[in-house]
């Protein structure tokens, strides 16, 4: 039988995975903080959560600052993708 500490923590634990997903779907993730002047500037009119901004930066990577290109490197899609 499940105790109650048990049935406590499994609901605190989904509730952070889901909360932490959902800040990554909102821009409010690593790329939105890190990327913000960037997506102000090459992405004014794409929208969150549907990878249209992270698609745009990804397309102007050459042109992003160095935290922003940092930020697509080690998060969602591109983890691991340039580390040769």
């Amino acid at each position: 039988m499940i105790t109650l500490k048990t049935s406590i923590f499994v609901t605190l634990l989904i509730l952070l995975v889901e909360g932490s997903a959902m800040a990554q779907s909102n821009g409010t993730g690593s790329v939105a903080k890190q990327c913000t002047s960037d997506i102000q500037k090459f992405c004014p009119d794409k929208q969150h959560g549907h990878g249209e901004v992270r698609s745009c930066l990804e397309s102007n990577k050459d042109k992003v600052t160095p935290a922003c290109k940092e930020a697509l490197e080690t998060t969602g899609g591109g983890r691991g993708k340039y580390q040769q």
